[in-house]
């Protein structure tokens, strides 16, 4: 299991397929895993690149506040560590915010963008949704690693980092092209902040398919490959 330090923490990797490079970037309390049924149809055609972010998988968790920020630099680090010049940066949710920060801190280093059940920012009225209750309160029981290797205290932190995140400003600096795919139904992250942040990038495409937060990569998943696959081999 390949692993590479990056500032303070080991970050896990794997690596799959030649082509394009395509980075998979997992949302909050994910990892790798996450990508699992869509890496292989992907690989086909991209040399595709996914991690477990801080806080998450195999990679390190350390008990220290986190930022989109400090997440964009370990893809920057695992990209130099690959000798990747340029990929097309896919971003999940959390993942999304990062991949954002990655194209506007970083824009030599993404080729294309694609944003997957995301927003800019976490509206306020959001903070203590129902959701997010549910999810602080089974954080508390104790499970045996295997089934939940993520700590509570690294959750919270991911947490912490994607709600305390708001780029919607800067949106109109992105200028590789992009790929806006959200759920019509997401209740996790509303179509209506999706719609909003591809509305802000100029030039953006934004695809609506039906279903929730992860039906993109369960239900609708080839044709998430079939729309990313196309996007990152677009010359």
């Amino acid at each position: 299991m390949p692993s590479v330090r990056v500032d303070d923490i080991e970050l896990y990797y794997e690596v799959h397929g030649e082509g394009p490079p395509l980075l998979l970037v997992p949302g909050l309390g994910v990892d790798v895993d996450f990508f699992r049924g869509i890496i292989d149809d992907l690989a086909t055609s991209c040399r595709v690149v996914a991690f477990d972010p801080r806080g998450a998988g195999r990679s390190g968790k350390p008990d220290i506040p986190y930022s989109i920020d400090g997440m964009a630099d370990d893809a920057v680090g695992l990209l130099d560590h690959l000798g990747i010049d340029r990929a097309t940066v896919l971003g999940c949710s959390m993942g999304g915010r990062t991949a954002l920060m990655l194209a506007l801190d970083h824009p030599n280093l993404v080729d294309r963008l694609v944003l997957a059940a995301s927003s800019a920012f976490v509206p306020p009225d959001r903070l203590f949704t129902r959701r997010w209750l549910i999810m602080d309160v089974l954080s508390h029981i104790p499970v045996p690693k295997s089934i939940d290797p993520q700590p509570r205290y690294a959750w919270r932190r991911q947490r912490d980092a994607s709600r305390g995140f708001d780029c919607s400003d800067r949106l109109g600096e992105i200028d590789m092209p992009t790929l806006v795919v959200h759920g019509t139904d997401d209740h996790i992250v509303p179509f209506a902040l999706g719609k909003k942040m591809a509305d802000g990038i100029p030039g953006a495409r934004l695809v609506t398919l039906s279903g929730g937060h992860r039906a993109l990569f369960t239900s609708h998943a080839g044709l998430l490959v079939e729309e990313v696959t196309r996007f990152a081999n677009d010359s």
